[in-house]
């Protein structure tokens, strides 16, 4: 059993529902951002989401570009955040750990290289978000080989047909947009709930919201929604930003994921 499907079952017997934290690797340096990772689990998170710093995020809004700025500038690269992960791993051995990355920085170290490189880090997964489903095939293919489930994107208006796709070729789970644009902490966030039934009847990966997540009640309506759980970024990397210990804020997010009824129950 994967770790993904392993945290969902153990997390579906508590009635719980899982709780993803993002940090940029290497931010705001190396050896604090291996803190940080260790903070997030620290403060109850069921899995980490970690970014590779890079010059050209075009899904990330101005809180997580600023933190893939600050982690460049302290000298982090791939392969540090390979070491970050690897690390991470050893000391965190049942918590799954996913890659979120754009296709420049997989193509640079080559595309199996990349994959088998994380695979001996310990990643469970790669989301490489600036790639549509019409051209992953090779992404898909090099993931499957090294072993890593390639996580695909669901957003509000993609179309069913598309959508029974990401179900039949996504792995892990399935990384849906919680609405149009870039990531960003939002004081509102709306769901779009056909999405979450579409994909939950062609039996897609469980589906995880994301972009905008940044309150407590955020999380409690994803669930009711029909979310598996929640990813938490922009409202994470700001905490870091200002030298916030983040474990506080954690722990308040995932309190949010208990005694909430979800469809997915």
């Amino acid at each position: 059993m994967s770790r993904y499907a392993a945290m969902f079952e153990r997390l579906r017997r508590r009635g719980e529902g899982a709780f993803g934290a993002f940090a940029m690797l290497g931010d705001p340096d190396l050896e604090a951002g291996a803190a940080v990772l260790d903070s997030l689990v620290e403060g109850g998170a069921d899995m980490v989401e970690a970014g590779i710093p890079f010059s050209d995020p075009v899904a990330d809004g101005p809180v997580i570009q600023a933190a893939a700025v600050r982690a460049l500038a302290a000298g982090s690269r791939t392969a540090d955040g390979f070491r970050l992960l690897a690390g991470f791993r050893r000391r965190h051995p049942s918590v799954p750990v996913g890659i979120l990355t754009y296709a420049n920085i997989v193509a640079a170290r080559g595309m199996d290289a990349f994959y088998r490189a994380a695979a001996e880090a310990g990643v469970d997964s790669v989301l490489v978000a600036d790639v549509p489903l019409l051209e992953a095939q090779p992404f898909l293919a090099a993931a499957r080989s090294a072993g890593v489930a390639p996580v695909l994107i669901a957003a509000p208006n993609t179309p069913a047909e598309r959508l029974a796709r990401i179900a039949a070729e996504g792995a892990g789970y399935t990384y849906c947009v919680a609405r149009a644009g870039v990531t960003g902490a939002d004081d509102a966030v709306r769901f779009a709930e056909p999405v979450l039934a579409t994909l939950r009847e062609a039996g897609a990966p469980p589906p995880i919201l994301g972009f905008g997540i940044s309150q407590p009640e955020h999380v409690r309506s994803a669930l009711r929604a029909g979310a598996a759980g929640v990813i938490c970024g922009s409202a994470i990397v700001d905490r870091i930003g200002r030298g916030e210990d983040v474990r506080a804020f954690v722990a308040a997010m995932k309190a949010a994921t208990r005694g909430v009824r979800s469809l997915t129950s």
